[in-house]
């Protein structure tokens, strides 16, 4: 399977990601689910601290049922778990 370099953004940054052909369309929409998790917490509580609003849009989304309702059922939940934990051991350098 063919790797791809792709960037992402997620809560304001941009992340270089190398993934397979097959995942590049999940881990896009991942990251815009993220994002819109992440301006609906913004929008709707007091947190303003990025770490904050990304550990709970990563609750949020790893509480959610893997056959349950989803915004987009393309989302693989595993594409979704792999970027987030990306994410944060980036946030984490």
């Amino acid at each position: 399977m063919a790797k791809l370099s792709i960037k992402v953004i997620v809560a304001g940054r941009t992340y270089p990601l190398m993934v397979d052909e097959t995942e590049k369309e999940n881990v896009e929409s991942a990251a815009e689910d993220i994002n819109r998790r992440i301006k609906h917490l913004q929008d709707n509580y007091a947190v303003k601290d990025v770490q904050d609003l990304l550990a709970m849009a990563a609750l949020q989304i790893a509480a959610k049922p893997a056959t349950g309702n989803t915004s987009n059922p393309k989302i693989d939940l595993s594409a979704q778990t792999n970027a987030l934990r990306e994410l944060l051991e980036e946030l984490n350098k």
